[in-house]
């Protein structure tokens, strides 16, 4: 049984702490009013690069409306003029108040979505009657159980945007649908009611699932019969089914609506492939971590060499899914659907082209060779390239259609990863006390047990 240590748990309550009061302090210093907006353009004009943090705010704003942000050529136009000032003013005010919302989103889903990917890498698990696998699933078992809570903080953001609350979906903005004929279009999926009523089923459906092969799980290490493993395998093959309709389907829902104008038929795919990656990737620090602190007696290096395989196959199939959509879409050039492109290379184009480079050529050159996926560290500094490199793709995803060009990784951004990694942390090191780290009675665990090649 692993007993999660003091350091450990003080570890994760001071990045819980210190990431809420990033949070607070991220929201509270958010700009309120056109006027405040103001006084950060005026102060950025006025002491030019001696105020980063002016500069970081209106930086990338100054270019997406070049003539309107220098005070000198509005007052020349007198009245005109000002009242571009002010449109400039609300646009970035709005830009500025998302900022916060947008960093806290980005991280909710990026540790909610490792929790999802690793269920259905549980489950693949028990419906391809995997034999190499069995001595980790209490380790895919504990990082599963961040899955209520994280789908459950999904939820209130989700339904914070609905109260408008925050405006990180342009479509839940009435006055935008008045004036859009394409959003109008669409208005019989993309609403509120039926938009929450969706999450609500993804969410309650997931969790279920969950809570029953965990519950099989633990019973079957209790019995002499295999009824449960048997349950847990029929169990698998109808959440894979839900699973993959789900995941397709939030993927529309909670990012891709995001930009309403733009849809990509490989989008749910693509999700899913960092959705996965970024799971196994967690299953392998995890499972080192408690190796190198003398627990999972079992587990070997050939288990560390598959799942490195998993993070090396799963890395190149996010990387042709990735250039498939981008090559299509860039290729046609049909203008509603390449400004999706243009937005982040023109705006985004170091951590749009970097996560490229950290998802798919990092992971390619250090675990390529096959003797590489054996080495401790070398997994482990190359899961860490790919969880950042992945957290870069859920942000590249996100920012453009909520912040636009105001963009900076900055203490909201920081302070988020910091809050929602430290409850990661938490809950999936205390699910791990909670049962024995060996599933004893499942019918391949010998054949786990003495997995070599």
């Amino acid at each position: 049984m692993y007993t999660l240590s003091g350091k450990l748990k003080i570890t994760a309550i001071i990045l819980m702490i210190v990431g809420a009061i990033g949070l607070i302090y991220g929201f509270l210093s958010a700009p309120s009013s056109i006027e405040d907006v103001k006084e950060i353009i005026a102060s950025h004009e006025a002491h030019g690069e001696g105020h980063a943090e002016a500069e970081q705010a209106t930086h990338h704003v100054e270019g997406t409306h070049a003539d309107e942000s220098h005070a000198p050529v509005k007052e020349a136009h007198g009245e005109a003029a000002h009242g571009d000032e002010d449109a400039h003013a609300e646009h970035l005010l709005h830009q500025l108040q998302n900022k916060p919302w947008a960093a806290t989103y980005v991280a909710a889903f990026f540790f909610f979505m490792i929790a999802l990917g690793a269920l259905a890498f549980y489950a693949i698990q028990y419906a391809a009657q995997a034999g190499w696998s069995p001595v980790l699933f209490r380790v895919m078992e504990a990082v599963t159980a961040y899955l209520l809570p994280g789908s459950i903080i999904m939820f209130i953001l989700l339904a914070l945007s609905g109260f408008h609350i925050n405006h990180l979906f342009i479509w839940m903005d009435p006055e935008v649908v008045a004036n859009d004929e394409l959003i109008q279009g669409k208005s019989s999926y993309l609403n509120v009611p039926f938009f929450l009523i969706r999450a609500a089923i993804y969410i309650a459906g997931w969790n279920i699932f969950r809570y029953f092969l965990r519950k099989n799980s633990l019973k079957h290490d209790e019995v002499d019969h295999n009824r449960f493993y048997k349950k847990s395998f029929k169990l698998s093959a109808g959440f894979l089914v839900f699973f993959i309709v789900t995941e397709s389907m939030m993927s529309w829902d909670w990012i891709m609506s995001l930009d309403p104008h733009w849809f990509s038929t490989l989008f749910g795919w693509y999700v899913f492939s960092s959705m996965f990656v970024s799971a196994i990737t967690v299953i392998a620090l995890v499972t080192m971590y408690l190796k190198s602190k003398g627990y999972l007696e079992y587990v070997n290096d050939s288990h560390i060499h598959d799942l490195a395989k998993f993070m090396f196959g799963i890395s190149i199939f996010w990387t042709y899914l990735w250039f498939s959509q981008f090559m299509l879409i860039w290729y046609s050039n049909i203008p509603e659907e390449v400004t999706y492109f243009i937005t982040r290379i023109e705006d985004y184009n170091l951590p749009f082209f970097g996560m490229v480079a950290l998802n798919f050529i990092f992971p390619v050159l250090m675990l390529m060779n096959s003797d590489y996926k054996r080495i401790n560290w070398f997994v482990v500094m190359t899961g860490i390239v790919i969880l950042f490199g992945h957290y870069l793709d859920i942000y590249n995803m996100v920012m453009p259609a909520t912040v636009g060009k105001s963009w900076f990784i900055g203490v909201p951004e920081i302070s988020a990863i910091l809050f929602f990694g430290g409850l990661f942390m938490f809950i999936v090191f205390n699910a791990l006390t909670k049962a024995p780290l060996l599933a004893k009675r499942n019918p391949f665990i010998k054949e786990s047990q003495h997995f070599h090649y």
